[in-house]
């Protein structure tokens, strides 16, 4: 079975998120683009991917359709992990991150998507099987910047039934906002987008939530990939730190778990190289003891390959669903109720991309 054609499609989307545009932290989405990958194999199968993603969406692009397209044209969609680790080793000159890395994960995907479907089988049978029939979902709230909005949007997802809120505020008074609006038993998550760039007011600010029943500190310091500075915030946080996100193989991951670094780590499927890589830092994470709860504030393929890989996970742990209403998603069916979404059962990824998404997309 070979990749006979590769092709990429910009879904693009107007959304809402619970504030005037141009709000807090989101002065530079104006829309929610989502790249997918759509692959076809000689023997008609198609499967779809997703590279990530929002203002670097046309970067990827640029790297699928004249970097790796051509390439791949012609190899094995059979043999997902020679296939890759071929197109790794031919690409690595462009960089173990970034684009190029991107790419490579949505192509990952979709050949996953088309394993399964080739199987007849929804892709959590191939990851090990279905622990559950619906996976956890969290809010992840965008930046607002205002405790008012904080507030109101907290509440509003409360409403909405997520039991797990995640804010990417670094003002003390919108954290304790959220706090204020959300029941005691419902943790939060804080990701600080690398806020701070000494150990000393990293360590400060985690104190400062300490007691407010916070999961974990996302990416506590500058820059996100170095591990030392990490496990230093760390060792005297006092709450459980996270990191991940920005992360381009599992050799960082490894040096991650070897400096202790984190208590939760965070793999992006469309940005570490696809469900292979998910799968590969989900085993790490269990070899050390570590939560694995895959990053995913996304619309597409690559959300809906992580709800499968959290479906196969031996720990029950939290999807990330970003806190924002688009006018044409790309999955229809990806909405949680009552903090949950039920998993397809069709075989590969289970649900196909909405046809008005397509037909929109350019």
């Amino acid at each position: 079975m070979k990749i006979a054609a590769i092709s990429t499609h910009m879904l693009r989307s107007s959304f809402t998120y619970g504030a005037e545009g141009g709000v807090g932290g989101n002065l530079h989405l104006r829309g929610m683009d989502t790249l997918a990958i759509r692959v076809e194999t000689d023997t008609g199968i198609v499967g779809w991917g997703e590279g990530f993603g929002f203002t670097l969406s046309e970067t990827t692009r640029h790297a699928m359709d004249k970097l790796v397209a051509p390439v791949a044209l012609g190899m094995d969609a059979a043999d997902i992990a020679g296939t890759m680790k071929a197109l790794a080793r031919r690409f690595h000159n462009f960089g173990r991150n970034g684009a190029v890395t991107f790419a490579l994960g949505g192509l990952d995907i979709a050949l996953w998507d088309i394993a399964a479907k080739a199987a007849g089988k929804p892709l959590y049978a191939l990851l090990g099987g279905a622990k559950r029939d619906r996976v956890p979902a969290y809010a992840s709230l965008l930046r607002y910047g205002e405790p008012e909005l904080v507030a109101r949007n907290t509440a509003d997802a409360v409403r909405r039934g997520y039991r797990h809120i995640k804010l990417h505020e670094t003002k003390l008074e919108c954290i304790q906002a959220a706090r204020d609006n959300a029941p005691p038993e419902v943790p939060l998550m804080l990701d600080i987008n690398c806020f701070h760039d000494t150990v000393a007011d990293a360590v400060r600010f985690c104190h400062a939530v300490h007691g407010k029943n916070v999961w974990w500190v996302e990416e506590p310091i500058w820059p996100p990939e170095a591990p030392g500075p990490i496990a230093a915030v760390r060792q005297h946080a006092g709450v459980g730190i996270a990191a991940g996100e920005n992360l381009g193989s599992l050799a960082e991951f490894e040096a991650m778990a070897a400096a202790g670094s984190v208590d939760v780590m965070q793999p992006s499927v469309t940005k570490v190289g696809g469900v292979s890589a998910l799968q590969a830092v989900g085993a790490l994470a269990t070899k050390h003891g570590l939560r694995c709860v895959p990053h995913s504030p996304y619309f597409g393929p690559g959300l809906l390959a992580t709800l499968h890989f959290l479906a196969a996970a031996e720990r029950e742990e939290p999807l990330e669903v970003y806190f924002a209403d688009l006018a044409c998603p790309p999955y229809p069916q990806m909405v949680p109720v009552d903090g949950f979404i039920r998993l397809p059962d069709a075989p590969g990824l289970g649900w196909e991309i909405d046809p008005a998404a397509l037909a929109a997309a350019d």
